[in-house]
C-alpha cells in the first residue's frame, strides 16, 4: 500500500511539474509580448520598464498582447485541436484572425494573407512574397514556441520550418523559429538551458543562422524586425538571465521589436523556469490570462511526449 501511494505521489508531481513548464512556455510569451508592446518601434527607455502599462506609439492598452499571441495560440489551438501538425488548419486559423485584427499583422504575413484572400494558391504566396520583397522578418519565429512544447523528436525541426513557410519563406526565418521551437521543447521537459542550445546548434543547418546562435554571446543584440536579430537578442536575454523577470524585462526595455523579442524570450524563460516564476503582478495584468491557460491545458494534455 505504501509503495502505491509514493508512486501515484510520484507520478503526479512529474505531470504537475511537466505541466507547469508547458504553461509557463505559452504563457511566458503571452507576458513578454503584453509587457513589450507598448515599447514597439521605440528607443529604449530611459527608465527601465518592469511592469504592464498602456500607451506607446501603437496606444496599447495596459495588458494587451499583439499579433505574436494571437498567431501562437492560433498554432496551439489547432495543435491540441487536431492532435499534430496539420498546415492548412493552421493557415485557416491565421487568415481567420487576421480578418478580425489586420491591424496587428506585420507586413509579410499581411502580404501573404492578402494573396491567399484575393485567390493565390497559399502553396505560392508566400514565396510570392518573399521573391518580391526579400524579407527575412520575425513573425514566423515568435508564434512557432507551441512545436516546440508539442513535439520533442525529429520531426520538430521538419514542422517548424513548414509552419515557417506558410507565410516567411526565408530560410534564415524558418531555421530561426525551429532553434527556438528546439529550445522551448528541450527546456519543457527538463534540461538545461546550455545543453538545449547545444542540441539546437547541432541541428541547424542554415550557416547563417549557426554562426550567430552558436556563439550569441560574441555579438551585440538588436532588437530588430530582421528575424536572426530578434532571435539572437531573445536567445542572448534569456541565456544572460537568472530569472524569468530577468530574461524578459531585459528583452522588452531594448525597445525597437520589443513586444516580439519580449515573447521569444518569455517562452524560452517560462519553459525553463515554469510558470510559477511569472511574476503574480504581471499574471494578474495580462489580459487574455484565461485564454492563454485554457490553451496551455490544452496543448499540455494533446502533446507528444
Amino acid at each position: 500500500m505504501t509503495t502505491f501511494f509514493a508512486t501515484r505521489y510520484t507520478l503526479l508531481v512529474i505531470f504537475i511539474s511537466d505541466f507547469v513548464h508547458t504553461a509557463g512556455a505559452l504563457v511566458g510569451l503571452a507576458i513578454g509580448d503584453a509587457l513589450g508592446a507598448p515599447l514597439e518601434g521605440s528607443p529604449p527607455p530611459s527608465r527601465p520598464l518592469a511592469d504592464m502599462v498602456s500607451g506607446g506609439r501603437f496606444r496599447r492598452l495596459s495588458g494587451e498582447i499583439t499579433d505574436d499571441t494571437l498567431q501562437a495560440l492560433a498554432i496551439a489551438d489547432s495543435l491540441a485541436d487536431l492532435r499534430g501538425f496539420f498546415p492548412y488548419d493552421i493557415l485557416r486559423r491565421l487568415i481567420n484572425d487576421y480578418r478580425q485584427n489586420p491591424h496587428m499583422y506585420g507586413p509579410t504575413s499581411g502580404a501573404v494573407f492578402d494573396r491567399i484572400l484575393a485567390g493565390q494558391d497559399p502553396l505560392s504566396a508566400s514565396r510570392a512574397v518573399y521573391l518580391a520583397a526579400g524579407s527575412r522578418s520575425n513573425g514566423s519565429v515568435m508564434r512557432g514556441p507551441p512545436l516546440g512544447v508539442f513535439y520533442s523528436g525529429p520531426e520538430l525541426e521538419v514542422y517548424s520550418i513548414a509552419c515557417s513557410r506558410l507565410t516567411h519563406y526565408n530560410p534564415v526565418a524558418g531555421a530561426c523559429s525551429a532553434w527556438i521551437n528546439r529550445m522551448v521543447s528541450d527546456l519543457c521537459r527538463g534540461r538545461e538551458p546550455e545543453e538545449a542550445h547545444l542540441r539546437a546548434a547541432a541541428r541547424c543547418r542554415e550557416r547563417k543562422v549557426l554562426v550567430i546562435l552558436e556563439s550569441y554571446d560574441h555579438h551585440a543584440p538588436v532588437a530588430g524586425l530582421d528575424a536572426l536579430e530578434a532571435t539572437h537578442a531573445a536567445l542572448s536575454c534569456f541565456m544572460d538571465s537568472g530569472s524569468f523577470s530577468g530574461a524578459v524585462v531585459t528583452a522588452v526595455n531594448m525597445g525597437g521589436d520589443s513586444d516580439t523579442v519580449g515573447a521569444i524570450a518569455g517562452s524560452l524563460a517560462g519553459a525553463y523556469y515554469g510558470l510559477h516564476s511569472i511574476p503574480a503582478r504581471w499574471m494578474a495584468g495580462l489580459r487574455p490570462l484565461p485564454r492563454v491557460m485554457e490553451t496551455a491545458v490544452r496543448l499540455w494534455t494533446a502533446a507528444v511526449r
